[in-house]
């Protein structure tokens, strides 16, 4: 599917992934809707990639579990075109909880349903909704649109401390594929990155001897991911049509440690 002229929605794309992501569609030709938390630095994310073209890019602040706010930012992002492709990159980190702590206290419910509500219920959410818009699209190079979620290599290799993280993200590894299968009768791909250690703002606030570590682990390249590297096969994932259903790791070939 072509991306130039193509109206996008990036979600958590103020900065990180997500904003990497919309950074390559704006460069291959695409108008995107940059949705992220009202908190978030978007209006200044999306005036940066108003730099790269003029009027390429906007911000619409929205919770990405709240039905009625993603609406609202799917509405601006028809306003340019067509809806035709999703990068769905908003979620948070896990609550680093054992199961049962030293004392024998159980893990806190809450908590784990929160990630799961955000990471998992939110992908749940921002791909029901946009896929509606998409279904009534003409077709474009055999595709009606082109959605990509974001996992993890979590998602195979949890960490102890990182259950809800996990059930979370391999949540939407087990989605894509019935996703992908659900879809397919309106020409409707979904596919999956499940990125490993990389260099965005949940890690920076890592200290830099715990980051030379991470770094040092990956066999190759040994070095953190660049955004850069995500946004790229993003990309690339939109435009090739004859990749569906797949969850690809991007991770230098780390395989995470229990610890």
């Amino acid at each position: 599917m072509r991306i130039e002229g193509i109206s996008a929605l990036v979600t958590g794309g103020a900065s990180g992934l997500g904003l990497a992501s919309a950074r390559q569609l704006v460069a291959r030709g695409a108008t995107v809707v940059l949705v992220d938390l009202p908190t978030s630095p978007g209006a200044e994310a999306a005036k940066e990639l108003g730099q790269i073209r003029d009027g390429a890019a906007w911000f619409v602040p929205a919770d990405v579990t709240d039905p009625e706010a993603f609406n609202e930012a799917l509405d601006a992002a028809e306003q340019r075109g067509p809806l035709r492709a999703l990068v769905h990159c908003a979620g948070r980190g896990g609550d680093r909880l054992r199961i049962i702590n030293r004392d024998r206290t159980p893990g806190d419910l809450d908590s784990f349903a929160e990630v799961l509500r955000i990471n998992l219920i939110g992908t749940y959410n921002a791909l029901r909704l946009t896929a509606a818009r998409m279904s009534g699209n003409e077709l474009l190079d055999g595709d009606r649109g082109a959605c990509v979620l974001t996992a993890s290599v979590a998602a195979f290799d949890g960490q102890i401390g990182q259950t809800s993280y996990t059930a979370s993200k391999a949540g939407v590894h087990g989605i894509t594929l019935v996703a992908a299968r659900d879809l397919a009768s309106w020409q409707i791909r979904v596919n999956t990155i499940a990125p490993g250690v990389f260099e965005t703002p949940m890690l920076g606030r890592l200290r830099e001897d715990i980051r030379e570590g991470l770094a040092a682990s990956v066999p190759h390249p040994k070095r953190l991911g660049d955004p850069a590297d995500f946004g790229k096969l993003a990309a690339d994932m939109l435009e090739n049509s004859y990749l569906n259903g797949q969850t690809i790791r991007l991770d230098g070939s780390i395989r995470m440690a229990p610890r």
